[in-house]
């Protein structure tokens, strides 16, 4: 009877896992449609092509190196440690010591492969924040060599000092509560995107010669929206599947109450955002709004687990606020993210990180030094690659191929041929 319960809980929480990384891989989806809805119509096609080929160079990055560096995993998934290996005694032992890619971590006993598959996903979304930020003047191939790099080491290095418990090059270990990764995500794809516009520079014409900005509609709307639904639904794979198991009484109502939170603090991050585009602007703000949403995912994604309905509404509706004022602060410095990515993921997951210290009670020096870890070792690494690279094979279209649109000069078609021309 014993061994009949353990193999349940183990098709359960395999399971589980599985869903909750389809609906994280779903998340792809999200930033496709919008990013492609937020950048002009003459750069749609080479942003929709950054989207699907990131996502296969993750998985493949992360299957030959990145699950090796971050949690002892290697291709074929071989290094994974089985149950047997780490001494499991009793039931669990018995019923799933055969299995060469079982895994028990502590009372969540899994698929080694379903845990390969929630991680991996997770990977692609870091690398998919970049992607907005770089948008309408980046060379698609500069591009995808930075993912190459950074889904194969920079992220799966700051990973392993994270949510795998390694010491920081041996030299300390963070006390560092991220329940889904507002920082160890978010925050680090912010980071290698800030990283990357710096040395990109702005758009042309987005600012004026004295230092406005210029706004820069996108071209599809309806399509941004429908991104920003998809990612609100993917998020709770994102941050349920965080629980990494979901049998038992406990957890499942563990499990309800981080998509109750997550909800809530989306439903917060876009009122506020909207609330705070109309007092600023006088005017409904609907990029505001979509980002606002976003803004509250992120904002929870450290901690969705803990804090109340109300206070998860807080923390989104704050989040909503934060990203409003970075959109128009970073735009005052002249960096232009033409997708709110470095605000949305970067300002408020530290934001997120640092509300943990009142929803979850971490340390608040201890959230400190693993955000500054995270975004150094992110920022710095990132830096030198972007460099590296722009000094080898250039980061930058030509003014006159920007001009013309991206998609012609390193794709060759247009996403809207029959609506709109974006050759000479």
């Amino acid at each position: 009877m014993e061994n009949q319960i353990f193999e349940l809980q183990y098709a359960i929480d395999t399971f589980y896992f599985l869903i909750c990384g389809a609906l994280v891989m779903w998340m792809a989806a999200g930033f496709s449609m919008l990013e492609a809805g937020l950048v002009r119509a003459k750069n749609t096609t080479e942003i929709l092509t950054k989207n699907v080929a990131l996502y296969a160079i993750s998985c493949t990055m992360y299957l030959i190196i990145g699950y090796q560096l971050m949690y002892d995993g290697g291709i074929f998934l071989s290094g994974i440690t089985t149950v047997a290996e780490m001494g499991a005694d009793g039931a669990v032992a018995a019923v799933l010591a055969e299995s060469a890619e079982a895994t028990f971590d502590g009372d969540a006993v899994y698929s080694g492969a379903s845990d390969f598959f929630f991680q991996v996903v997770f990977v692609a979304t870091a690398m998919s924040i970049v992607s907005g930020a770089v948008a309408e003047r980046m060379k698609l191939f500069a591009f995808l060599a930075f993912a190459v790099v950074m889904t194969g080491f920079i992220y799966p290095m700051e990973g392993s000092w994270t949510w795998n418990g390694d010491a920081v090059f041996g030299l300390y270990e963070l006390d560092y509560a991220d329940y889904a990764g507002s920082g160890i995500v978010h925050m680090a794809g912010a980071a290698a995107a800030l990283a990357g516009v710096l040395l990109l520079g702005p758009r042309k014409g987005k600012y004026t010669a004295d230092g406005k900005a210029r706004a820069i509609p996108g071209a599809n709307m309806p399509l941004a929206t429908l991104g920003t639904f998809i990612l609100w639904m993917g998020w709770f794979g994102f941050n349920g599947g965080s629980t990494l198991k979901l049998g038992g009484i406990a957890v499942a109502n563990e499990v309800a109450n981080v998509f109750l939170n997550t909800n809530a603090a989306a439903a917060g991050g876009l009122i506020a955002a909207l609330l705070m585009a109309k007092i600023l602007f006088g005017k409904a703000d609907l990029t505001m709004a979509l980002n606002g949403a976003l803004a509250g995912l992120v904002a929870i994604t450290a901690d969705p687990a803990s804090p109340s309905p109300l206070l998860a509404t807080i923390v989104g509706a704050i989040g909503g606020v934060i990203v409003v004022f970075s959109i128009i602060g970073l735009d005052k410095l002249k960096i232009d993210d033409p997708v709110g990515a470095i605000s949305v993921h970067g300002v408020v997951g530290f934001f997120g990180v640092m509300a943990v210290c009142v929803t979850g009670g971490a340390s608040v020096v201890g959230q400190l030094v693993g955000a500054a870890t995270i975004f150094f070792w992110v920022f710095i690494t990132s830096f030198i690659v972007w460099f590296v690279i722009k000094t080898v094979m250039g980061i930058r279209v030509t003014e006159e191929e920007e001009a013309d649109g991206v998609d012609l000069s390193e794709c060759g078609m247009e996403a809207y041929p029959e609506f709109v021309s974006t050759g000479k």
